[in-house]
């Protein structure tokens, strides 16, 4: 079965919009395990405007199932990754002013870096994954740079899925197949939500894992944390 880690950067916007600690960010963790999440993911931003740095070393205390961080490994993000030591980290190329992330890297031109900043993960025994485009040669280059995993963008597939256009899983079966020939294990996320979640990952060979914040937030206003969790356990079988 996929494992799904849910994303709780809405759940710090909504606290910090308000100020105090409402909801409970903590609480609101421990609840979406209990409530059968498999992880839990957050990417802090060098400006805080959701995930804040104090809540990424917090959660270390908090988080029984898989802890998730991702972002760009600037220099303040390294240290604190190499501080809190999660099972996971997520290389992800965002710009310091991106709403969201748009893009995956470009593993050829960005190898020597990558290498550097996995070599230095995999030293503390963290789990390292790329975020990548749907592109057999981004890859390919993944695997150059001694990752454990890739993370596929599916931005393009959500968009295409949602105009009734089913072709564009394609590439990412393609690039899917190449991770899995390559030893890579297989993540997703970005813009996956109820409805084009079980077509993705009943194509996608081996995937392991989806993180999905922003849409699972928003259909739990509707349906309730607690149920939409469900829902997504059920279509991930």
């Amino acid at each position: 079965m996929t494992k799904l880690s849910v994303n709780i950067n809405k759940i710090a916007t909504l606290r910090n919009a308000r100020g105090g600690n409402v909801p409970d960010l903590l609480k609101v963790a421990a609840d979406i395990e209990s409530f059968g999440a498999q992880g839990i993911t957050v990417h802090p931003r060098p400006d805080e405007r959701h995930i804040r740095y104090a809540d990424a070393r917090n959660l270390k205390n908090v988080v029984t199932t898989e802890y998730n961080i991702e972002g760009n490994p600037n220099a303040k993000f390294i240290d604190l990754v190499l501080t809190i030591k999660p099972e996971q980290v997520t290389l992800v190329p965002d710009a310091v002013d991106a709403i969201t992330s748009n893009a995956g890297w470009d593993t050829i031109a960005h190898i020597g870096f990558l290498k550097d900043v996995i070599g230095t993960f995999k030293e503390a025994g963290i789990r390292t994954s790329i975020f990548v485009n749907a592109d057999v040669k981004m890859v390919e280059g993944a695997a150059n740079t001694g990752t454990d995993r890739i993370e596929l963008y599916t931005e393009s597939y959500a968009e295409a899925f949602s105009k009734g256009n089913k072709e564009e899983i394609k590439p990412f079966i393609a690039a899917a197949e190449a991770a899995n020939s390559l030893g890579l294990g297989i993540n997703a996320g970005h813009d996956l939500s109820l409805d084009n979640i079980k077509y993705f990952s009943d194509h996608i060979p081996n995937l392991l894992e989806v993180s999905i914040g922003h849409a699972l937030i928003c259909e739990s206003l509707y349906f309730g944390l607690d149920n939409v969790i469900k829902m997504y356990l059920n279509k991930l079988k």
